[in-house]
């Protein structure tokens, strides 16, 4: 058994072309003219390959990199060894995601799983719904009453789409999603096993236990977001819950109904909104962040991995902790606790010189 290419082989792109591509000034003797068909970390690049250099870690590697091209940082230029071809510029890391990205173009948005065109046979789509041209539907799909979906999209298999639910153009919908009472704008990616719209989770406590409060809103995503495998983003219940432009957000989160969020927010793995919780603008949430119900963080904030959100977050400031405050507070509470650790077992240390 031969082991499998996932990504097709580019035909590839000169340095002299990566370097217009990135706007990067070529170094001493750079061979212009060597054709790059792969990328690859630094230690294991071979002649045909892209990699960079930004971190005065991997100095070793860089001395002996076997790399057909190297983008390098200016303030770092001078170490490169005689060998290797340089392209030098301020931000190597992201003109590498740049090249990355123009040789291997289907890497940045999922394809049909079946690699087909148009609709499957094996799709069920209802005679009400409304599909323009070019739109791909993959087999075990479901597309229910009136809904609407736009030219270039593709709907992998086994993908549920809703009654009356709208979307965009160029859109990507995972294996398995399930998309209800929404309205999903241009260029959005959902990854496998997303569920979009569902009951948003709202009980009144009764006499006779918990009375379902109906939840009537709808899920607006707009343009260029992309959501991670099994995410779940539950409709509003008096009001929308809306996810903004260009805002990207990891696997297995949560975020549940009148949640707005802001343009090009970023939510980590495992991060729990709970209900009329706001993000604005840019805001960035680390890995397993919950934050309470009906707070505000602002724009431009910061909240470190795994701190639990119980008051507003002004905006620009960074925040961590549990309950979330201010970084430099948090850090100088946790020494502090240290000592106060340290003091109560008598400052006793072990062989190895840390505190017993």
């Amino acid at each position: 058994m031969t082991e499998p290419q996932f990504y097709k082989r580019p035909s590839g792109l000169t340095v002299a072309e990566i370097a217009t591509l990135v706007k990067a000034e070529p170094g001493p003797g750079a061979r212009l003219d060597r054709r790059i068909t792969n990328i690859a970390p630094i230690d294991l690049a071979g002649p045909f390959d892209l990699t960079f250099f930004d971190n005065s870690k991997f100095s070793d590697a860089l001395a002996v990199t076997h790399a057909g091209v190297c983008l390098i940082g200016e303030r770092f230029a001078d170490c490169a060894p005689s060998h290797l071809t340089v392209l030098r510029m301020r931000d190597p890391y992201r003109a590498f995601v740049a090249v990355a990205g123009a040789l291997f173009p289907d890497a940045l948005r999922p394809s049909s799983l079946f690699e087909a065109a148009g609709i499957s046979a094996g799709a069920t789509v209802h005679p009400t719904a409304r599909l323009e041209n070019g739109v791909t539907i993959d087999p075990g799909a479901v597309i229910g009453p009136r809904a609407e979906i736009g030219a270039g999209t593709v709907i992998a298999p086994n993908a549920v789409i809703g009654p009356d639910v709208r979307i965009g153009r160029n859109c990507s919908i995972g294996a398995s999603a399930t998309i209800l009472y929404a309205l999903i704008g241009d260029r959005v990616v959902l990854h496998a096993g997303c569920c979009i719209g569902q009951d948003g989770f709202g009980y009144v406590p009764g006499p006779k236990g918990q009375d379902k409060i109906p939840q009537l809103g709808r899920v607006i995503i707009q343009d260029d977001v992309e959501i991670g495998a099994n995410s779940t983003i539950d409709r509003g219940g008096t009001r929308d819950t809306v996810i903004g432009e260009g805002t990207k957000i990891d696997n297995s989160v949560h975020i549940a109904h009148n949640c707005t969020i802001g343009r090009h927010c970023i939510l980590a793995g495992q991060v729990g909104l709970s209900g009329s919780v706001t993000l604005k603008d840019f805001a960035m949430l680390g890995g397993q962040v919950g934050v309470s119900d009906h707070f505000t963080i602002g724009a431009r904030a910061r909240v470190a991995a795994k701190s639990g959100v119980i008051s507003n977050v002004p905006a620009g400031e960074s925040w961590g902790g549990y309950p979330a405050i201010p970084v430099r507070e948090w850090l100088r509470n946790s020494v502090i606790v240290r000592k106060l650790a340290e003091q109560s077992r008598g400052g006793k240390k072990d062989d190895s010189g840390e505190s017993a």
